[in-house]
């Protein structure tokens, strides 16, 4: 007899070997059909897999996270099935899931363009309606190997070599398709409706610029047809929305090919970022930090011994000058750690808390590079805490509250936490990574935090915290960290006089509220889709004159304005009000005063908020107020 115990633990007995299938139809002929796969003590099988011991076992449907991704890993072997039959000749390489979607790469016979997607995408729909069987086998790796090579598949044969040899080479075949995957699969193409191809891009064979530059086709697939229908929706709000596009309408900024991944701030961008780059040096006023500011260029032997030259040299600019190599900095760490070596310190100083708007160099590949994004220049709210052992858990608990405040403050308010593990690549003892994980999720059980895992994930030296937030689009930004080290102070020789008068390395707490501040105010544009809240907004108010009477009328209240320290811009232009009114509402303004003759004359503004609101008339003094009052509440759009 062999004894399942379900999720609810209850038990069903059965007389010999039985499949994931036939369980689930002695459960209910519904979850039957439902079934995508199972879960057989703890790992991910296909329906078919014969269990022959006593097992746990669930029932994966497309309801569960594993199986929306069994759907979609599933879809992207049916576009590869899809694309060998338009293609005979193509060479069908890997094909992971991502979020929302998966891709593919392939070497093909010509470059694609969008108007084969249609092609492809009709193919795959004749395939899920011929519903055919997905079956899984298995075959001797030399076999492996002579197999793939006799069909032209090179890339699969290269493939097999990197799978370990303690693991068993499973192959999927679908029709006349036969594809290398570990599975598990979706039971047959029918269960494969609701896709859609998105786009094609260039990607090198294993990601190395010498190899052949394959053509990667991106895909979503999902359960049911609304969930594509709201992610299509939202794709669509998003590139409504998208900050390179508002970032030219609105005069923030610009890009050009003689600079990559550096940004031309423009006057009204710049202002929004000085919004925010002095509300968060309020910040670490108000939090016990002080400002500092190191250099940006550092000799070779400093980012030797932090680490950096060994681990993350590829990612570095340098340049030599008189027979010696400097590397602009990619993080200001190394900086702050020789600002606190530059005096002897006591555990009295501790914890000493340092703030600085770094700018930072990193060697992006240029196919990363993304807007504001992901750059190549960029500026962080980077703080470094030197404290003792027994201070983290206290810094880290309070660092945590602070982050929701700052967040809510602009607008975000649903956080998500991740605590990312030591990575492959790392300096430093097993014993010392233990400590510093350990800290990191005590502090969030402490502060009633609930947390997922990122394992391996970490700086090299270091694990963090991440804070992940999620926008109006419902979009998940990786935003701040705090990363505790042990290793790095003692590389660079930081040390401070312990209460028994001996000495000992301080622990380092790097952590950065925003992150990189010009990807935080691309977040903020797009989550705002450019209607920025009163206080960050550039220009807060415009003013238009009715005629130009009151042209002299309109330069006075620009002045008086910013006397009260109101940014504001007036339209003397010769136009009609109508059209002044339209161009300033697509500013996306929170106010435009418009003035004539009687307004002149009275001393007042007929003021309109963001979206057409008419607030009527009032004196001067009213709206100043009115402004004033909406900027100190922090509104966030409460008045768009």
């Amino acid at each position: 007899m062999i004894s399942i115990t379900l999720p609810d633990g209850s038990k069903k007995e059965f007389e010999g070997p039985v499949t994931v299938k036939e369980v689930a139809a002695s459960i209910g002929a519904g979850l039957a059909k439902a079934a995508i796969a199972g879960k057989v003590n703890g790992k991910l099988v296909d329906t078919s897999y014969p269990i022959t011991e006593d097992a746990t076992l669930s029932i994966v449907t497309d309801k569960d996270p594993e199986g929306l991704d069994i759907i979609r890993h599933s879809t992207s072997h049916l576009m590869a099935q899809a694309v060998k039959e338009i293609f005979p000749s193509s060479q069908v390489t890997i094909g992971p899931v991502i979020e929302n979607g998966f891709y593919y790469d392939f070497s093909l016979p010509r470059p694609l363009t969008m108007e084969d997607l249609p092609v492809i995408e009709k193919k795959m729909d004749e395939l899920v309606k011929k519903d055919l069987p997905i079956v899984r086998e298995e075959m001797e790796r030399d076999k492996a190997v002579e197999f793939f090579k006799s069909i032209g598949e090179d890339y699969k044969a290269e493939i097999i070599a990197s799978i370990p040899t303690n693991e068993a080479i499973s192959l999927y075949r679908q029709g006349d398709y036969v594809d290398l995957c570990r599975g598990p699969h979706v039971p047959s193409t029918g269960r494969l409706k609701v896709h859609k191809l998105m786009k094609i891009a260039g990607a090198y064979w294993r990601g190395d610029s010498n190899n052949e530059m394959l053509q990667r086709i991106y895909g979503t697939a999902w359960a049911k047809k609304d969930e594509q229908a709201n992610y299509l929706h939202m794709l669509e709000e998003a590139e409504k929305r998208d900050h390179r596009r508002l970032g030219k309408e609105l005069d923030l900024f610009h890009f050009q090919e003689e600079a990559p991944g550096l940004i031309f701030w423009h006057s009204k961008g710049w202002a929004l970022w000085q919004q925010v780059e002095q509300y968060m040096r309020n910040v670490y006023q108000e939090n016990g930090y002080m400002e500092v500011k190191a250099p940006q260029l550092l000799d070779r032997s400093l980012w030797e011994r932090s680490g950096h030259w060994d681990k993350y040299q590829d990612n570095m600019f340098t340049t030599k000058s008189e027979n010696r190599y400097y590397a602009l900095k990619p993080m200001n760490c190394p900086g702050h750690i020789q600002l606190f070596n530059n005096t002897v310190r006591s555990y009295r100083d501790l914890p000493l808390r340092y703030g600085e708007f770094g700018a930072c160099h990193r060697n992006e590949p240029s196919g990363s590079l993304h807007g504001l994004m992901r750059v190549r220049g960029f500026t962080q709210d980077d703080g470094h805490i030197f404290c003792t052992e027994d201070q983290i858990l206290d810094e880290c608990i309070a660092y945590s509250d602070l982050v929701k405040k700052v967040y809510a403050d602009f607008g975000f308010h649903d956080i998500s936490y991740k605590v990312a593990t030591r990575p492959a690549k790392r300096i430093g003892d097993d014993a010392s990574w233990d400590k510093a994980e350990k800290a990191l999720m005590t502090a969030l059980d402490r502060a009633g935090i609930k947390f997922d895992i990122l394992e391996g994930e970490g700086a090299f030296y270091g694990p963090k915290i991440e804070y992940h937030l999620r926008d109006s689009l419902g979009r998940s930004w990786q935003c701040g960290t705090i990363q505790v080290d042990f290793q790095m102070p003692g590389r660079l020789g930081a040390e401070y006089v312990t209460e028994d008068n001996e000495h000992k390395v301080p622990v380092m707490l790097h952590r950065a509220i925003l992150g990189s501040m010009e990807r935080f105010i691309g977040m903020l544009i797009e989550h705002y889709a450019g209607l920025l809240p009163t206080w960050l907004a550039p220009v807060q108010v415009g003013i238009a004159n009715i005629t130009d009477e009151q042209a002299d009328y309109a330069k006075e209240l620009v002045e008086t304005f910013r006397k009260a320290g109101i940014r504001s811009e007036a339209d003397l232009r010769n136009n009609k009000i109508t059209y002044k009114i339209r161009e300033l509402s697509l500013q996306k303004l929170p106010y435009i005063v418009v003035v004539g003759a009687k307004e002149k004359a009275e001393g007042k503004v007929s003021v309109r908020a963001r979206g057409g609101k008419d607030l009527g008339v009032m004196t001067t003094e009213e709206f100043i107020k009115l402004v004033q009052k909406d900027v100190e509440e922090r509104r966030n759009g409460q008045n768009d």
